[in-house]
């Protein structure tokens, strides 16, 4: 008798236990669904709306007056690449240098728990936040000057924290052993950095700064208060700078029907970099983790 009621027992415990597992599982497919098509519904809108948008005309051609048919957004693709490249350039040696010291030497710290605390909440930060932070400490001791320059900073400080993040991990990421065996041959600290350590872990930091790209590729927020926008083409970098975000936040709202055109197509160009920057980003990844023949 025990037995079959102990038996009746785990059988009634295996329902209950199959039946939170359904219940679970189906609420989980149910939520992906429900995210997925809304992303599909945001992605079909852009699309229809951003293609009658696109031609060569929009790289090439300058801001149009309103409710003028024709012209482009080349200020703001220009403007866009020249800030981004400024802000990698300003963000990925800095990132490297301290996601290196993070790897190779903070553990021996208490300053390295407290480094890795700091960037934590730098990579969570709202990118508003830091827009006004270089608002306050650049542009208003610069005379209220607005510029690329400005732009590139408050981005740099988005790009920062993802490098210092990427490069620490995939540091990590490297065997022991090969540091070892590199001492273990007379060779320097350093040196074992420089050609053991980056090469091996080169695909992941390499993953880690188009991950950084692609991300300040859309703010707009930072750039409100820093590069402010230009209505006419520049490269100046010292001055106002449009780009793409900066142009579709402001044509999107605006009443003129050519404008709102532009800002999809603008919208759409942007989608499609970042989704091919990502791409990209995935496939130097898996290149790193398929072991060569």
């Amino acid at each position: 008798m025990n037995t079959i009621a102990k038996s009746e027992g785990n059988a009634a415990l295996y329902r209950r236990r199959a039946l939170v597992n359904a219940v679970a599982v189906t609420l989980a497919v149910a939520a992906a669904v429900f995210g997925l098509l809304f992303l599909a519904w945001i992605l079909y809108t852009l699309v229809k709306n951003g293609i009658p948008g696109l031609d060569w005309n929009l790289f090439v051609g300058d801001q149009p007056p309103p409710n003028e048919e024709g012209g482009g957004l080349r200020h703001a693709f220009v403007g866009s690449l020249l800030m981004c490249g400024m802000a990698i350039l300003f963000g990925t040696p800095v990132g490297i240098a301290a996601g290196t010291w993070l790897a190779e030497y903070g553990d021996r710290s208490k300053l390295g728990s407290a480094v890795r605390f700091v960037n934590d909440i730098l990579l969570s930060a709202p990118s508003i936040v830091l827009g006004l932070f270089v608002y306050a400490v650049y542009v208003m001791n610069t005379g209220g000057r607005f510029s690329a320059i400005a732009g590139a900073i408050s981005l740099a400080f988005i790009v920062l924290p993802v490098v210092v993040r990427t490069t620490d991990e995939m540091l990590r990421l490297v065997p022991t052993t090969m540091r070892e065996a590199a001492l273990s041959l007379g060779v320097p600290q350093w040196k074992m950095i420089m050609q053991v350590l980056y090469r091996s872990a080169a695909p992941g930091v390499v993953t880690g700064i188009l991950l950084a790209l692609a991300r300040i590729s859309g703010e707009t927020a930072p750039l409100i208060f820093t590069a402010f926008g230009n209505e006419f083409f520049s490269a100046d970098v010292t001055g106002p700078m449009s780009s793409i975000p900066l142009v579709m936040y402001k044509f999107a709202g605006s009443p003129y029907e050519n404008w709102q055109h532009l800002a999809w197509a603008g919208a759409l160009v942007v989608t499609v970099f970042i989704f091919l920057l990502s791409l990209f980003a995935r496939i130097v990844l898996l290149r790193k983790a398929t072991p060569n023949d």
